[in-house]
């Protein structure tokens, strides 16, 4: 039985790929399920706008004497017109400086809105060289706002800890933090939650929305609610291109209004991207309770094999070590002297005990530290974990940022 399980613990199914083929499984439920309420929302409506179409245009061509094939051709040239950027109403021009300029913005953020698309083959090369570029710097400067955001947010949430602890007679009115901690990635004590991040992005996001809604009813003129789904198509970098800003040809107070746009989606794709990054972690999370709940469980007889042997050995240096989460320094390495040890849990080697006690002795060292002067200092560890270790990315900044991920980890 106990071969049994370290043949289930080695083999490729682990609990990242797991993680994995569980979170493609939920994706393609939910687009399945997305598709069937779709279908059936605008189905009918489309179907009724095809039909009165068909009625109207038979209509045109025996009141006007027109034959259906040359209707067609002529409404196939206006399609092209319109794909062109051609419209009746008077519009700005597409390819000015600030159209330009509005284009490859929204080429960077990854929004494509589609009204405007270069048509020149030299335009189309220089896009697919100018897009490789700009959206990848666009992604670091999205994963660098993101970290200050969280940083922010932290020092604040920090502050106001800080106060109820005072409040509460936990902490001396005294207390100061000193230079070592004025780093929210020095905070070794305590980490915002990834909860309330995710509430106070949220809300911003929100107040964001409405704020700009607001500006794009009253200067566009569209209703609230289709404000309200261009700012979410906009931010989230959807961008079908249905509802677009600032298109007409001239607006009240047009620079202002350029200059509002441009902030509002800037700062909107920014917030949205941040808090995007959050939910996923929160989605993480529960893909690591759901496969806890439908984790292998061993026969009876192995469940008692290995509670036998847990109880025989009831010091368990890499158990410590894994809880503590400490790595020593090159002169107190902790591998075990063979792995056979430390697979078979009946021997524990005397290497691995030593390096169990320095972990304790380091701890007890950075707590008396701590206590003598008032406030954490750093323990600078050096570690053997590569570049990559941590990971790279968004899901990284997350994680060492906030407290949740970072005990998960």
């Amino acid at each position: 039985a106990v071969g049994s399980c370290r043949r289930r613990r080695l083999a490729p199914l682990n609990e990242d790929n797991g993680r994995f083929l569980l979170l493609a499984a939920l994706i393609a439920a939910y687009l399945s399920a997305g598709a069937t309420v779709f279908s059936a929302l605008e189905s009918p409506s489309e179907a009724a706008a095809q039909l009165r179409w068909n009625r109207t245009l038979h209509n045109f061509s025996r009141i006007f004497n027109i034959s259906l094939p040359e209707l067609r051709a002529f409404l196939r040239s206006y399609e092209a017109a319109m794909a062109a950027g051609i419209r009746v109403d008077a519009l700005r021009p597409r390819w000015d400086f600030p159209g330009a300029f509005y284009f490859v913005c929204t080429v960077v953020c990854t929004i494509g809105f589609g009204m405007t698309t270069p048509a020149t083959v030299a335009g189309k090369v220089f896009l697919i060289v100018y897009g490789l570029f700009g959206c990848a710097g666009t992604i670091l400067f999205f994963n660098l706002f993101l970290e200050r955001i969280i940083s922010l947010l932290a020092f604040i949430m920090k502050a106001c800890y800080e106060r109820q602890l005072r409040r509460s007679g936990l902490l001396p009115p005294n207390f100061r933090r000193g230079p070592a901690v004025s780093g929210v990635g020095s905070l070794v004590g305590w980490k915002p939650s990834v909860y309330h991040v995710m509430l106070i992005l949220g809300i911003f996001a929100i107040a964001l929305s409405c704020c700009a809604s607001a500006m794009y009813t009253a200067v566009e003129g569209w209703n609230y609610v289709d404000s309200l789904y261009y700012c979410f198509v906009t931010f989230s970098t959807i961008g079908f291109g249905d509802l677009v800003s600032s298109q007409k040809a001239a607006y009240q107070h047009q620079g202002l209004y350029r200059f509002g746009n441009f902030v509002f989606i800037l700062m909107g794709v920014c917030c949205i991207y941040s808090l995007f990054n959050v939910i996923s972690i929160v989605i993480k999370q529960i893909l690591n309770w759901v496969l806890k709940k439908f984790e292998c469980r061993c026969c009876p007889k192995c469940h008692k094999s290995s509670t036998r042997l847990s109880r025989r050995n009831a010091i368990t240096p890499g158990a410590r070590l894994r809880r503590h989460n400490i790595a020593v320094d090159a002169d107190g390495q902790y591998d075990s002297d063979t792995e056979g040890r430390r697979l078979s849990g009946e021997m524990i080697s005397m290497r691995e005990l030593t390096a169990s006690n320095k972990v304790s002795l380091a701890i007890l060292q950075k707590q008396l530290s701590e206590t003598a002067n008032g406030y954490p200092r750093n323990v600078c560890i050096n570690t053997r974990q590569n570049g990559f270790s941590a990971g790279v990315g968004a899901l990284a900044i997350m994680n060492n940022r906030l407290a949740e991920t970072s005990d998960s980890r």
